[in-house]
């Protein structure tokens, strides 16, 4: 569970709904944020979407192995570790921390427990059971194994959040002394739900219990400017997401 004593002075978190943008602008927006922290020095949840079905892969994974995994385009390397992520009907966020709040000094492991029993907990607001995995499974069973490069979504690790049995949430991370970046993947269960429901949860179940008081958040001139550099001389060039 959360560690609410963490949560016990008020804290001040920015919230960002971009809506839906390219999936090249989508990555450097997310890396311009995390460059930003320790300017901004507040956390910033961010909700967006996608303007074209893609997919996103982790940092190491090799280039080769995930076109041939997945029918969807555009590819786009992420800033974070994990796997390979469909965004064709998911729910997609960030979170990012500046240096020296107490989520970057968490280990991964745990970091990764907390973000998904956030998603847990807003889940339950809406009256929607979940859990946490304790433990992994790497394909669900009664199926045939299929050799798929790193799925996110094929079966589930640790602290995976679960409904019904069934991973519908995944994190990736990235951790250095700019701050901590967590980008999030929701994959709807499939019953009637608003996503601005569950972004309206999301933000309750934070203020709430953990006393955190949300202020939106708009770029600055420099920001943008900086996720609209990155767009275009890294996660639209083939000489970053092809380079492994």
């Amino acid at each position: 569970m959360l560690n609410v004593e963490c949560f016990s002075a008020p804290q001040n978190w920015l919230l960002l709904n971009f809506g839906k943008c390219a999936a090249a602008f989508n990555m450097a927006l997310d890396e311009a944020l995390l460059e930003a922290m320790p300017r901004l020095q507040k956390p910033v949840l961010r909700f967006y979407g996608w303007t074209e079905p893609a997919a996103t892969f982790g940092y190491f994974q090799k280039f080769s192995e995930v076109e041939r995994a997945t029918h969807l385009r555009p590819l786009i390397r992420r800033p974070t570790g994990g796997g390979i992520v469909p965004h064709d009907a998911d729910w997609t966020y960030s979170v990012v921390f500046p240096p020296g709040h107490e989520w970057h000094s968490l280990k991964a492991e745990e970091s990764y427990r907390r973000i998904h029993d956030w998603l847990r907990l807003a889940f339950a607001e809406l009256k929607i059971e979940t859990e946490l995995a304790p433990c992994c499974r790497k394909a669900e069973s009664g199926k045939p194994k299929v050799k798929i490069p790193s799925a996110c979504f094929i079966g589930y690790e640790k602290s995976d959040l679960l409904w019904r049995g069934k991973k519908i949430a995944g994190a990736a991370q990235r951790r250095n002394k700019l701050g901590l970046l967590i980008q999030g993947s929701v994959q709807p269960p499939p019953i009637s739900l608003a996503r601005t429901d569950w972004e309206n949860a999301m933000g309750e179940v934070a203020r709430t219990p953990f006393h955190v008081a949300w202020s939106k958040f708009t770029p600055d001139a420099g920001l943008a400017a900086r996720a609209d550099e990155l767009t275009r001389q890294k996660y639209s060039q083939h000489g970053y997401n092809q380079k492994r």
